[in-house]
């Protein structure tokens, strides 16, 4: 049995893997010409675990993993307005937290991809991007650009190529019908800064302003990693999306602190600049063709919860294809993912939109409110009712 997978990210690594381990022939396909440097800090928590650990990833995760004491939100001026303490976020999320840049996640992903599979079984194609599918009774065909061009056959499409997904576009639809933007704008980018460094060491530090937030956390190398959310009505059409994307945060950001004035100084003219949204849809599967992470059912960068449902998603989706023998297994297979999947990702996407509604205050008051809540977290029961809305049911 072939597969094609489109995305070379969490989801799509963690599928080729494991249907490579049984013992399919697959292409991996990644538009980007090597694996993406810059990204932002995940928590890891919830059904990601439990499958991380099920498919032997859990302890390569772990060795590039970040301790975190505290999470800490300061005002313009550097002062503490409040903070909670990371174990108690760890405790209410399941027990099991690892902190790790995106970037971080996809190597540990690749290696175990490259170290696992038999050499040969999984061919992982960086500069390779896809430019047409057909899916029809022949089977799967998939024309990918590069030097030289090539079209691939294959008994199943996986769609794994993210919030903008190409595949998405090509075999279910134009992405309008099945975006939905929660109101925000994110960026993220590293930093090269030693001062900042040793400022933010072990903590998750958060400007606590009003429609939006700058965060920090240090890195190893001295370097320091950036997420800059804020709010914006235009979503993707707004003529800002013409304009200079560090340009546009140094205008937004504009008399937050110190240390967002440095690391804007310092800023990549192209950082990571995109807007805060979720996929939703009737269906993740059509004919040969499924769709897994967040190509199907992004959840938003803000519910902390993409990098395990991705690993997940896959995992699931390796489960449920590697023992079919035949193209016509291939269906029912896909369908029985969806089937099994759905609701998890569902509740998932419920919890990522409360917290996208309150994520960013809009006045003094929900300011307040929120400071509020996060020092009452070391009362019994309530660290439990802001956790339940934080990370839903997903991590049970």
């Amino acid at each position: 049995m072939r597969a094609v997978v489109v995305g070379a990210g969490i989801a799509g690594l963690v599928a080729a893997r494991q249907l490579g381990l049984a013992g399919w022939e697959v292409d991996l396909c990644e538009q980007s010409p090597a694996p993406r440097p810059d990204g932002y800090m995940m928590d890891f928590f919830g059904p990601g675990v439990g499958a991380a650990e099920r498919i032997g990833l859990y302890s390569r995760l772990a060795a590039v993993a970040y301790h975190v004491e505290a999470i800490e939100y300061i005002d313009v001026a550097g002062r503490l307005r409040s903070s909670l303490a990371y174990h108690t976020f760890a405790r209410v999320a399941g027990g099991k937290v690892l902190s790790l840049p995106r970037p971080d996640m996809e190597r540990a992903a690749l290696a175990a991809l490259t170290d696992d599979v038999a050499p040969g079984r999984v061919r992982v194609r960086y500069g390779a991007p896809v430019s047409q599918v057909w899916d029809d009774e022949a089977g799967v065909r998939v024309s990918v650009e590069g030097s030289p061009g090539v079209t691939l056959t294959a008994d199943v499409l996986i769609g794994a190529d993210g919030i903008h997904s190409g595949v998405r576009a090509q075999v279910f639809g134009p992405k309008a019908q099945y975006f939905r933007f929660l109101g925000m704008r994110a960026a993220a980018f590293i930093v090269t800064e030693p001062l900042l460094n040793a400022r933010f060491r072990d903590r998750f530090v958060l400007t606590d302003t009003i429609d939006r937030m700058a965060g920090f956390y240090s890195l190893r190398s001295n370097q320091v990693a950036a997420l800059m959310v804020y709010r914006d009505a235009a979503g993707e059409t707004g003529d800002e999306r013409s304009r200079s994307p560090r340009e546009r945060l140094r205008r937004e950001f504009a008399g937050l602190g110190d240390a967002v004035d440095r690391v804007l100084e310092l800023c990549p003219e192209h950082p990571y600049d995109d807007a805060v949204a979720q996929i939703i849809m009737p269906g993740w599967q059509k004919g040969r063709t499924v769709l897994v992470g967040d190509a199907c059912g992004a959840v938003s960068l803000l519910a902390g919860q993409g990098g395990s449902l991705a690993i997940a998603g896959a995992a699931l989706l390796g489960d449920i294809l590697g023992p079919v023998a035949s193209p016509k297994g291939v269906g029912p297979a896909i369908a029985e993912f969806e089937r099994f999947w759905r609701p998890v990702v569902e509740d998932a996407q419920t919890a990522g939109r409360r917290i996208a509604s309150s994520f960013l205050p809009r006045n003094h008051v929900q300011r307040f409110l929120r400071r509020w809540i996060i020092s009452a977290t070391h009362v019994p029961g309530i660290d439990r009712m802001v956790a339940r809305r934080i990370v839903g049911k997903i991590a049970k």
